[in-house]
């Protein structure tokens, strides 16, 4: 995986073996993450999308996520972030997946280079807009339609 190749939907996408006996743990650890206050907590991630799957009778883990920022940067703001909130990763849960893995950033970016699957064609209907100019966009409507309703 390049870190500096951008794609139409740049972003990433792992498939990775769930470690043995780790199904519970995973599905717990996103039951708690469910309940954290996540556009908040993951902002800084710039993401229009992510999610967590588990396939292949509950045997591997997959990954997608598209976002704004470089690999690089993605992933240091992703270690700062778990750690912050003191939950690790779901990527604790996977084979292969260093054990300092949220505390050294480059064997983290190892491992999701290891497993990334790059995708063969990819669709964004807004390619090259970010999150944050898609909030703006919103934030600028919403102030044009109250502004249009407080009129009548």
């Amino acid at each position: 995986m390049s870190t500096s190749e951008r794609t139409p939907a740049n972003g990433l996408t792992i498939l990775a073996d769930v470690k043995p006996d780790k199904i519970a743990e995973i599905r717990a650890q996103a039951g708690r993450m469910a309940a954290l206050p996540l556009h908040e907590l993951l902002g800084p991630l710039t993401l229009h999308f992510a999610r967590w799957v588990l396939v292949n009778n509950d045997t591997q883990f997959l990954y997608i996520a598209i976002f704004d920022t470089d690999f690089d940067q993605y992933t240091e703001d992703a270690i700062r972030i778990f750690n912050q909130v003191g939950m690790g990763s779901l990527f604790l849960n996977l084979v292969g997946f260093p054990e300092n893995g949220m505390k050294d950033p480059e064997a983290f970016k190892k491992f999701v280079r290891e497993h990334h699957r790059p995708s063969f064609l990819e669709y964004s209907e807004y390619e090259g807009v970010t999150v944050k100019e898609i909030k703006r966009a919103l934030q600028v409507e919403e102030g044009f339609s109250a502004m249009l309703d407080a009129m009548q």
